[in-house]
């Protein structure tokens, strides 16, 4: 899958640009803030209908601005793709493929298969469960449309029953009902992410070992309470404290994944270049695993990843993504010798854009 070219108005810090792509590597140089990584998110949006960067759209557009539009041409499966946003404050944003507007987000994921690599990622491993679930529900969605369903279900009856809960409904039919379709969800949810980890670790493995060139034992464990009995048993004993707390304290929406370094946590032992090596070595395995799922070669976008890495891991991590099994590459840094050394590495096949403060212009 190519993105051939990209249209943007009014993104972020970004006025307007209208970029033609490289079809393997297409590198953005210039210094912090002036808006390369949000080129990049730009890219993001298109492929998962929201930004990597804020959870709110209205930030998406410019400041000053009432609207926002991306439009990106593809070339997928041999076949042409438009998809376009459009973003107008005050109304419902508008996602389109060649014309026609999607009825759900939903259908939408999945389509454009893409994968960042961003400082972001250091959350991974510093910050809560949540920010690993989120990693986990994102490689599955893009390739599981039954997953995302599940998820989508298990959502919508986890707010009613919260809602529920804090307005102090006592109906135990109610409930009863809510908690069946949650725990139905929820068993979809757990079967799925049990699956997945066995097949993630091994090849996330490699990729850290590769990359570190060393052969430290690393691993990722999947942590949920649905280890040890049924959602629909956990609702239950808990019921009582819910009411108290106004929410449903317990379930797969607490799950999480420990990233281990031998037996201890990353976060605890790891040094900074552990560290990152980790969180790439993560993202060269969802590439892998959508790659491999979905039959399609994602668009993978290497956001400042050079930074807290030594020079054997740097040379490393060029050797990966110049194989033939990677495809269109975007990279961002401020470095013009880092650019240099990436495009040495993949090929000949690559443009360069500079961008400041918000504009973006070809350079080769």
């Amino acid at each position: 899958m190519i993105l051939k070219t990209l249209s943007i108005l009014n993104y972020r810090n970004i006025p307007e640009a209208s970029l033609e792509f490289s079809g393997k590597v297409n590198c953005l140089l210039g210094n912090n803030g002036m808006g390369k990584t949000n080129i990049l998110d730009a890219i993001y949006y298109l492929s998962n209908c929201k930004s990597s960067l804020s959870s709110t759209d209205a930030n998406t557009v410019r400041y000053g601005e009432e609207f926002m539009l991306l439009q990106g041409n593809y070339e997928r499966m041999g076949k042409a793709e438009n998809i376009s946003c459009a973003i107008q404050k005050g109304k419902k944003k508008s996602i389109k493929r060649n014309g026609k507007e999607y009825r759900r987000m939903s259908e939408h994921i999945g389509l454009l298969p893409l994968v960042l690599v961003s400082p972001q990622d250091w959350n991974m491993i510093v910050g809560g469960g949540d920010e690993r679930r989120r990693l986990v529900d994102r490689i599955i969605s893009q390739s599981d449309c039954n997953y995302l369903n599940a998820l989508i279900r298990y959502n919508k009856a986890m707010e009613q029953r919260n809602s529920m809960l804090k307005q102090g409904y006592a109906d135990p039919l109610l409930f009863e009902t809510v908690d069946a379709y949650l725990s139905e969800a929820a068993q979809e949810i757990y079967k799925c992410r049990k699956e997945w980890i066995v097949k993630f670790t091994p090849v996330f493995m490699r990729y850290y070992n590769f990359i570190g060139n060393n052969n430290e034992a690393v691993r990722l464990d999947y942590r949920s309470e649905l280890d040890d009995k049924p959602m629909q048993k956990i609702l239950s004993d808990n019921f009582s404290k819910d009411k108290l707390l106004g929410f449903t304290s317990q379930g797969v929406h607490r799950d999480d994944i420990e990233l281990l370094l031998g037996n201890e946590l990353m976060r605890k032992i790891g040094s900074q270049g552990q560290c990152k090596t980790y969180t790439i070595a993560l993202r060269f395995a969802q590439f892998d695993f959508l790659k491999q799922l979905g039959g399609i070669t994602p668009l993978l976008l290497l956001d400042d990843i050079f930074d807290k890495l030594d020079s054997l891991r740097v040379s490393n991590i060029m050797r990966i993504v110049s194989d033939k099994s990677f495809g269109q590459i975007f990279v961002s840094d401020t470095n013009r010798q880092h650019i240099d050394e990436t495009i040495q590495a993949v090929g000949s096949d690559f443009r360069i854009f500079s961008v400041e403060a918000g504009i973006c212009r070809p350079l080769l």
